[in-house]
């Protein structure tokens, strides 16, 4: 583009536009001119991201910064005012939630706000939603009685309203309490929102001691309340460190297009909170480039940046991230990825805890009615599919170098995993590994039950069809006219092979002893491409089944295979659709992988006793607290082990030849 010549060689942002003049992207560079530049190389070395960046972009802007660590801000707090497709972004267009303490303010109150001001109140956050930071004012209400009210103090209300009765609050409108006393309740809780409870537990522990002295019992009686209260909170904090130290743990839990940011913030030896924040764009980035986007987006609004930020990935442009950060604490940060030590120790539990994040997250987008609404009805129009796909059924095949093969199939119906309805299978007939042979096993035993009815129900219609046609035969016949006198009678008789009209009768359905095994799912979806899925069209064709709609879903790059169409669908990068059949796919993958490896496990620990004909837990326990150990069952005799209580000495023979 014409536009790269004018860019300046110095460090800056710069903005890509497309057609509709909408922000696509926001990158930040060392030298504006050459790295908007690479962009528009040879086709052939870019990276897919870069080359559809350069595809759409129709306008570039750009603003100079005096350093890359400026330029690092600037390209944060613009990547979360205009939210572009193709930047790592922190979900949801908004201001995150934050703990404000106007302590500017006679008798100040803990508020929640969207919004840092410099009005020289005490910010805490930011918090990942309004749920995680008001759980945290809950719990700072519970443990310190300051006002909740927004009344004017002027200590001559008549009377406290209930907060006063149920302690929590000391009552500034009735002067129940001194300016000075209600000034050390917010002092405890802007301590406690610091992470440092131990200091906040001193100080309450020495005011019920002086309480106490004074006579003061009442008083000393609710302080040392409060402090069982804070003793209880902070046991149930993770204990993170025998030293103390002063920071933030960051870990990344990552699947397909989501990631999940887990944070812990550590004061002193306790993890003061936890947090765990959603990022969208992050398919074809690195774990550093995801990492470091994050970290730039969170403190570029942050009220407070510890001494260390301990993190399971490098990020990229370490050195510029750690500049900003100098720049907004005023003194030294360290960035670091630990990899041994109490810090590392800490850095995996936050891993395993993203994971655990990401699951739930997974879980709550399931129970979104909305949201799987629109995915069944972009599914059913994007595969073709001649319903809405109420029940889906999906499986998968989990083997090690054709050992051990099992299947799964897991049912969602209505987009919401129907658990109940889950089946694990044994594969039987396959030797090795040959998941096409696995999968046609599989889809034969589950819908052989399904064709069969079908081919009853057809034969019961042909046999009720042919009745119907044989009684109107015989009422077709007109009866001979018998003479005056004489009783009338049928002249013609049925035709040998004609069944007896009233047996011939058959009920208009049949007998309802239905199964989750007679459910005709909406859609079958297959883990795999067009080899899987043409092993499953065969067993459907010889099942005489082929109505009912069976695609493929390839993991590699989330292409999506059906009957008769040589290319596949391919659902749009962040549709409802595709992440609904991605969480079928991945809950069939972990159902047979989890059965797989129990079996597995079961095998590595099983005797060679278990496999002998006639020998149960009990004779086995009874061998081996006799002899030992196999090799001293083998070692013995056949009337030794005849004696063996429940042997008899053909039982003892048939274990002698098995060893």
């Amino acid at each position: 583009m014409h536009q790269v010549r004018t860019l300046p060689e110095k460090p800056g942002v710069y903005i890509m536009r497309d057609a509709a003049d909408d922000v696509i992207y926001i990158g930040k560079a060392t030298n504006l001119r050459s790295r908007v530049r690479s962009y528009f190389g040879s086709s052939r070395s870019l990276e897919p991201k870069v080359r559809a960046l350069a595809e759409r972009a129709r306008k570039i802007e750009h603003v100079v910064t005096r350093t890359e660590a400026e330029a690092l801000h600037l390209e944060a707090t613009l990547v979360k005012r205009h939210q572009p497709v193709h930047n790592v972004r922190l979900k949801d267009d908004k201001h995150y939630p934050y703990l404000k303490v106007d302590v500017e303010s006679p008798w100040p109150r803990v508020t929640i706000t969207r919004r840092v001001e410099s009005d020289g109140a005490r910010y805490f956050g930011p918090y990942a939603s309004a749920g995680s930071v008001r759980r945290t004012l809950s719990v700072v209400k519970k443990l310190f009685p300051w006002r909740s009210c927004t009344k004017e103090i002027t200590g001559d209300d008549p009377r406290p309203c209930l907060d006063y009765f149920i302690q929590r609050c000391i009552a500034p409108c009735t002067s129940y309490c001194t300016k000075e006393e209600y000034d050390e309740v917010i002092a405890e809780t802007i301590l406690f929102l610091e992470g440092r409870s131990d200091e906040v537990l001193k100080r309450v522990t020495a005011d019920m001691e002086r309480a106490s002295e004074d006579l003061n019992f009442e008083r000393a009686a609710r302080l040392r309340d409060q402090a069982e209260a804070i003793r209880r909170v902070t046991e149930r904090q993770q204990m993170a460190s025998t030293k103390p130290m002063d920071a933030d743990v960051f870990a990344l839990a990552r699947q397909d297009d989501e990631t999940c940011v887990l944070a812990f913030f550590v004061r002193g030896t306790v993890v003061a909170d936890t947090d765990s924040f959603m990022l969208d764009g992050t398919l074809e980035a690195s774990d550093g480039e995801v990492l470091g986007a994050f970290l730039a987006q969170f403190y570029e609004s942050a009220t407070y940046v510890p001494r260390h930020l301990l993190l399971s990935n490098a990020p990229d442009d370490a050195e510029d991230l750690e500049l900003m950060l100098r720049e907004r604490r005023q003194g030294a940060v360290e960035i670091a990825v630990p990899e041994r030590g109490e810090r590392r120790g800490l850095v995996a539990t936050a891993e395993e805890n993203a994971r655990e994040a990401l699951t739930m997250h997974h879980a709550r987008w399931i129970a979104d009615r909305d949201k799987t609404e629109v995915a069944l009805e972009l599914l059913q129009e994007q595969l073709d599919l001649p319903a809405r796909p109420q029940r889906i059924e999906c499986y998968d095949i989990s083997t090690i170098q054709g050992t051990n093969t099992v299947a799964s199939m897991v049912v969602f119906e209505d987009g919401v995993p129907a658990t109940n309805e889950y089946r694990r299978f044994r594969i039987k007939t396959v030797d090795g590994q040959n998941d096409f042979a696995s999968m046609k096993e599989v889809l034969g035993r589950r819908f052989r039950t399904i064709a069969k009815k079908r081919r009853e129900a057809r034969e019961a219609e042909a046999a009720r069809e042919a009745a119907e046609a044989a009684s109107a035969e015989t009422k077709a016949v007109s009866p001979s006219i018998a003479p005056i006198g004489r009783s009338a009678t049928t002249l013609v008789a049925p035709a040998p092979d004609a069944p007896d009209v009233e047996d011939a009768s058959l009920p208009e359905e049949l007998p309802d002893d239905a199964s989750p095994w007679d459910a005709v799912p909406d859609l079958v979806i297959i883990d795999g491409g067009k080899g899987q899925l043409g092993a499953v069209l065969d067993v459907m064709r010889d099942l005489d089944l082929p109505d009912v709609p069976v695609c493929g879903l390839a993991k590699q790059h989330e292409e999506i295979f059906v009957k008769d169409v040589s290319e596949p669908i391919m659902l749009p990068r962040d549709s409802e659709a595709l992440y609904l059949v991605q969480r079928i796919r991945d809950e069939a993958h972990r159902f047979a992988i989890t059965y797989h490896r129990q079996l597995r496990g079961k095998k590595a620990t099983q005797s060679v006793l278990d496999t002998i004909p006639g020998i149960g837990p009990k004779r086995k326990r009874a061998l081996l607290r006799k002899f030992g150990s196999v090799r001293g069952i083998r070692e013995a005799t056949v009337e030794e082990v005849a004696s063996t209580v429940g042997f008899t000495t053909k039982l003892a023979e048939t274990v002698k030849r098995s060893l």
